[in-house]
């Protein structure tokens, strides 16, 4: 029997190619759209689900408000770990982690600078599931100096994987380190990635009672199923107990008068929580996390997409019923019932979502290589190999089937034998449900093109946007230093070059990565604020091309000017200073330093963020920044490059151009952006599909009606107006839905930027425009077609 109702689904399909390839090519394209989206949704969702006891590890984090700055950040002192496990019986352990970013590792007579390091307590192994693979499996790093290393850095390091008992040194450390673990690679979808991990015991660091002071990410174990907010309401406690009592020698001010307008304490955030959920401050973060509204917005696409295609085929199938219909009066006419009729035709939706699944396989190997590029995830075809993906197809094509075919057979069953048999039967009764899912469709394609014009303005606006500084044509060598003694020389030659106007050294960039440092700041003896601090020399500032508004610049002429400092024009609103802030004095706790001149506000962080008080000491170290003359900065990094080599050092030449550095901070808008209008073109093809095979139906339905009109005088003109103007009366009607609910949307979005546009009238008239336009082109090309045929020949015809 299902046999039998295949075969005869498949000739009906074949009899109706047309009604029959826009289906499919629909459904192809949005099944394709929604398992790609799927991948990226699921990677997002399945971070640091890999680790055994993922639900009962949290991490523990600072919050604290001080005089209007508020601080989120992941880090906290060194002894919060112990002092969690001592006051709070539900945690079962705690364990720490304390990076240290590349450094020189030495083997033999070898030097490497790849190897992403941290300190971690000897615990680590037994809280987060990264499986010893070679050496002691029990606690490898239970002796300080000793190192788990992952299994590709030993190969890289020692020739071989069997690497237990090697020893390599680290840059300014006289003991070596000894190889006790072997791990494999770290997952992809683990919120920190490290290459090497040595025991916390002998950092001296690890050891400190401050409370005041840690760069530590802690993580606690707790009990079974205990929920972790109930922990973090008792952790203001800790607060008073070991903060408190030091607060008055730390801060100068009683821990009681200090929490009367201020607030500290600690925060706790499920392991499970941090890739999509974390809303720290970027620098105390191990790695950039993703977002979780881009999860709901992805997600949302892709499930638009699947239900743009299945109300084609409702609609379609639907609008074509009443050629059925006596196919249907015959049926019941030979004893064929409404079940069995039922049956027969989600059978044809079922073959039709058959072939759209096998299309989208198509449409996936080709969108491929563009998913990979935009999102960063590995895609290999491998994937859809797997065993429950297998499985998986072949039922998500029967749910497509029943989503899109349940009501078109249901509808189609229910003629009566004798509607069929006179011709009676019509679609007219369900016009309303066909228009309803016009509307529905382009409310989604309307809103969509109306968010890809934000998206697209506000990356325009970011590219414009007057940052306080140039970022074109600057060179950043930020392991400079790594040249020691030869740095200055360098230096120097480089300033000799004809192709560079400006160089400076300082290790902080107000894009890409930079160095970041925090110091807390005293007023008249009183505690203000913290602040973030830029370590620049003389020529920072002018070859950055900021813009002083009062006082001046570090200068050679003025000696060191070692005791003085520079601000930024934020910093004299937080201070209070007035319009004369030249003179006044600042404290770090411990040296008092002179304001000479104020710089004006430059953005030294993302846009999300508001500009922050800065201040500028003249400390030179680090890296160098190059500004190069125009037109020659290729030139220029191969010359430099050269310049390097030519002094000897065994390290490489690593540089990055600023402006590029920028665009990169941005990477995750620009992406979505690439998205959407990926996804805006893909529901526009697929909603205009629907347009075009619903005006086919029409326009052969008015078939005779449009011979008539045309020999009675009517142009070629009024014709397609009269196809024309009920569908775009219902494309129209959409925006008063597509354009509030995008309005919305966008406007949610844009609140992640400190600094953006408004979302002005003649977005939305442009995003209309182009629904209106795309779709008129859509019914207006059947439309002259069907106005165009030899009007004699409609009427002739029965």
């Amino acid at each position: 029997m299902f046999k039998n109702y295949l075969k005869i689904a498949w000739r009906s399909l074949l009899k109706n190619k047309a009604i029959f390839s826009i289906n499919t090519v629909g459904l192809a394209l949005g099944i394709a759209s929604c398992v790609i989206i799927s991948h990226f949704v699921l990677d997002e969702l399945s971070y640091d689900q890999y680790n055994d006891k993922v639900d009962q590890i949290a991490r523990i984090v600072f919050r604290a408000k001080v005089n209007g700055e508020e601080i989120k950040e992941g880090v906290v002192m060194a002894p919060v770990a112990q002092a969690a496990k001592n006051n709070f019986p539900e945690v079962l352990d705690a364990t720490r982690i304390r990076r240290l970013g590349t450094p020189k590792i030495t083997v033999g007579q070898q030097a490497f600078r790849d190897g992403r390091f941290a300190y971690v307590d000897p615990n680590f192994f037994e809280i987060f599931s990264l499986p010893i693979i070679a050496g002691d499996a029990g606690n490898p790093l239970e002796q300080p100096n000793t190192v788990v290393i992952t299994t590709t850095l030993a190969e890289k390091y020692f020739g071989t994987k069997d690497a237990i008992g090697k020893l390599f040194y680290l840059e300014s450390q006289e003991q070596p380190y000894t190889i006790t673990g072997v791990i494999e690679e770290m997952p992809e979808n683990a919120h920190f990635h490290f290459d090497l991990f040595a025991s916390m015991k002998g950092f001296p660091e690890a050891n400190s009672n401050s409370w005041f002071k840690g760069n530590f990410f802690t993580y606690l174990l707790l009990e079974k199923g205990f929920d972790h907010q109930q922990l973090e309401a008792k952790l203001p406690g800790l607060i008073g107990k070991y903060m408190g009592p030091s607060m008055q020698e730390e801060m100068g001010v009683s821990f009681e008068e200090f929490t009367k307008d201020n607030q500290l304490g600690f925060a706790l955030q499920a392991l499970s929580d941090i890739h999509l959920h974390s809303d720290n401050a970027s620098y105390s973060e191990l790695e950039e996390g993703g977002d979780i509204k881009y999860v709901y917005i992805f997600s949302a696409i892709a499930l638009f997409m699947l239900l743009i295609a299945c109300v084609n085929f409702i609609n379609l199938s639907t609008a074509t019923a009443t050629k059925r219909a006596k196919e249907v009066g015959i049926r019941k006419v030979l004893g064929a019932d409404k079940q069995l009729l039922f049956y027969q035709f989600i059978s044809e939706a079922f073959i039709a979502s058959s072939v759209a699944m096998l299309l989208a396989v198509v449409f996936i190997i080709l969108i491929r290589p563009l998913y990979v590029d935009f999102s960063g995830k590995g895609l290999e075809l491998s994937y859809f190999l797997q065993p429950q993906l297998l499985l998986a197809l072949p039922v998500f094509t029967l749910l497509i089937s029943l989503l899109a075919g349940s009501y078109p057979a249901i509808y189609l069953s229910s003629f009566r034998a004798i509607q069929g048999l006179t011709n009676s039967a019509s679609g007219g009764s369900n016009k309303g449900l066909r228009s309803a899912l016009v509307v529905f469709q382009f409310v989604i394609s309307a809103g969509l093109i109306l968010s890809t014009l934000v998206v697209n303005q506000q990356m325009k606006y970011i590219q414009n946007k007057d940052l306080g500084y140039d970022r074109e044509q600057l060179l950043v060598i930020r392991n400079a230093y790594l040249l020691e003694n030869n740095q200055e020389a360098f230096k120097n030659e480089l300033m000799k070059n004809p192709k560079v106007s400006a160089v400076t050294q300082s290790s902080f960039v107000p894009a890409g990565p930079s160095d970041n440092n925090v110091t807390q700041i005293y007023i008249n003896g009183q505690f203000n604020r913290r602040m973030p601090v830029f370590n620049i020399d003389e020529n920072y500032i002018p070859t950055m091309e900021m813009d002083m508004v009062a006082g001046r610049n570090f200068s050679r002429d003025f000696g060191a000017d070692s005791s003085n400092v520079i601000i930024n024009q934020t910093a004299v609103e937080v201070f209070g200073f007035g319009e004369d802030p030249i003179g006044k004095t600042i404290s770090d706790g411990t040296h008092t330093s002179t304001v000479i001149g104020v710089v004006k506000d430059f953005h030294f962080k993302s846009l999300h963020q508001p500009i922050e008080p800065l201040l500028m000491y003249y400390r030179p170290y680090g890296g160098l920044l190059v500004k190069a003359k125009p037109l020659n900065m290729k030139a220029l990094i191969a010359e430099t490059q050269s310049m390097w080599n030519s002094f000897g050092t065994a390290e490489p030449f690593g540089f990055s151009l600023m402006d590029e550095s920028y665009q990169r901070a941005y990477q995750t808008e620009q992406n979505m952006g690439k998205v959407l209008n990926g996804f805006a073109l893909l529901t526009i093809v697929v909603a205009c599909l629907g347009l075009f095979g619903l005006v086919t139906y029409t326009s052969e339905q008015r078939y005779k009606e449009i011979g008539i009109r045309k020999v009675l005088g009517a142009s070629v003109l009024q014709v397609i107006a009269m196809l024309t103007k009920d569908f775009l009366l219902l494309v129209s009607i959409s925006f008063l839905f597509a354009f509030p609910l995008g309005y919305y949307l966008m406007e949610n979005w844009l609140q992640g930027f400190s600094y953006r546009i408004a979302i002005h009238w003649w977005i939305y008239a442009l995003a209309g425009f182009i629904t209106l336009f795309i779709a008129f082109t859509t019914i207006g090309y059947k439309s002259f077609r069907a106005a165009s045929l030899n009007p004699i020949k409609a009427i002739k015809e029965d």
